[in-house]
């Protein structure tokens, strides 16, 4: 059996967040939510996820600031990151490539299918569906 991918959502909107769990636990993820930057630091520690779906405005600390400590700590070096945030600014978009996002996504521009999609490609698995 194949073990399920993790992927730590961080998300402070709590309806939303609630739609993008469902969504990706119905594709197959193991979903841990927080919503906070605080939480979502930890959660990465101690969870382990192989993504993290991260929203740049929250409380406490910036998904920008997440981004940055997760890059800079080695056992979280490596996790794949997509920023799916509301700023759709070219300079927030350069901040976050600067900081090594894997993926930037702004939330009036995707519809949760690209969301999934992309989350899909960034851990390599194929879209195609399940015998």
């Amino acid at each position: 059996m194949d073990v399920k991918k993790k992927i730590l959502l961080v998300e402070d909107d709590i309806a939303l967040a609630s739609v993008y769990r469902s969504r990706l636990e119905l594709e197959g993820f193991e979903i841990k939510e927080v919503n906070n930057g605080e939480d979502a630091l930890s959660a990465a520690v101690a969870f382990k996820p192989d993504l993290v779906l991260l929203d740049a405005m929250m409380p406490k600390i910036s998904g920008f600031d997440v981004l940055d400590i997760l890059r800079n700590t080695p056992d979280t070096a490596h996790i794949r990151v997509i920023m799916l945030t509301a700023l759709s600014q070219p300079k927030d978009k350069e901040r976050a490539q600067n900081l090594g996002v894997d993926d930037y996504l702004v939330k009036s521009q995707v519809v949760i299918g690209d969301v999934v999609e992309r989350v899909k490609h960034h851990l390599g698995i194929s879209e195609t569906p399940q015998a």
